[in-house]
């Protein structure tokens, strides 16, 4: 499966860097990115359930391809959402339903960094976004 633009942009820098450090660095640099949400989309009904950070996120279908917005109040979790968005952004439901979390953070060399809990989170974040996918179809 071909990877989105934004996608292989990660994957490159991220594979560019050697040291956790570096990593953890350009992981926050990723969250800074992030677009912040409007205030109307910051609320309880956005809100992304199973995560111990506060997660919102919103998505929109454009011409059979799905764009999702996210925020959190976390810098890590921004940056490990922004990067996710990264992989998701642009595709189709169909291709959403195939996306494979940990191979996707194992290829940036993230997956060791993802605590069980982090590790849930962003699994409760792809699967709100599966759900919107499947709404709005």
């Amino acid at each position: 499966m071909s990877l989105p633009a934004d996608a292989l942009a990660a994957l490159q820098a991220f594979q560019a860097v050697g040291s956790w450090e570096q990593r953890a660095r350009l992981l926050m640099q990723w969250g800074e990115r992030l677009p912040a949400l409007v205030p109307e989309d910051k609320i309880d009904a956005n809100l992304v359930q199973g995560c111990e950070s506060l997660v919102w996120l919103v998505g929109r279908l454009h011409e059979g391809h799905w764009q999702f917005a996210a925020s959190s109040d976390a810098r890590l979790i921004r940056g490990l959402v922004a990067l996710l968005l990264a992989r998701v952004n642009g595709l189709s439901a169909h291709a959403l339903q195939a996306v494979d979390l940990p191979d996707w953070f194992n290829q940036l060399g993230l997956s060791r960094q993802l605590s069980p809990s982090r590790s849930n989170g962003l699994n409760a974040v792809l699967q709100r976004m599966r759900d919107l996918s499947h709404t709005q179809n």
